[in-house]
């Protein structure tokens, strides 16, 4: 069910999420953290401060420092996400090349760098797709970057259903 570029595959354990895809209304049961949300239904929303808390733990239990959530970061995230679905298709380049959308984007980055993801229907699963993948780790576990956006998209005429970007980046302070 998951498939990513062969230079960026993403192998490992992946949680399920054990009953949820049956909630009409897409909240998971009372307790459980939105990070177990299915997202392969139409209206179902990411929760992007869940991600950054997931992903900024992460960093903290490796000795990073946290990312917190940007705007600019939050919209290029969701841009590549919507055109990987309405295309059908895993690639970073599917629209244009990751390095020409953050230069074009007016985010100023000193590094930046880019997840994706297909087949995942929850956050937890995606993270855990992503961490158990060495070079999306080395991603999330970049020293340098500060801020994040994240989005994910669903597709009912594609196999994969939901299609991932993480972009991770850092402003370039001293430019100006």
């Amino acid at each position: 069910m998951i498939r990513s570029l062969a230079a960026l595959a993403v192998c490992g354990a992946v949680l399920t999420a054990g009953g949820l895809a049956g909630c009409s209304d897409n909240a998971p049961p009372p307790g459980q953290p939105t990070f177990y949300r299915d997202l392969a239904q139409p209206d179902a929303v990411l929760d992007a401060a869940a991600a950054q808390s997931m992903i900024s733990g992460y960093r903290s239990n490796n000795g990073l420092g946290p990312v917190t959530l940007d705007p600019e970061l939050m919209q290029l995230a969701a841009a590549q996400a919507q055109i990987m679905a309405a295309k059908g298709k895993l690639d970073h380049d599917v629209g244009a090349p990751f390095q020409e959308r953050i230069r074009k984007s007016g985010f100023d980055a000193a590094v930046a760098v880019e997840n994706i993801g297909a087949g995942y229907h929850t956050l937890a699963e995606a993270f855990s797709g992503w961490r158990d993948s060495p070079p999306h780790r080395a991603n999330m576990l970049n020293g340098s970057v500060t801020r994040m956006g994240i989005a994910a998209v669903y597709t009912p005429k594609s196999k994969y259903k939901v299609f991932w970007s993480l972009i991770l980046a850092a402003p370039d302070e001293h430019r100006g």
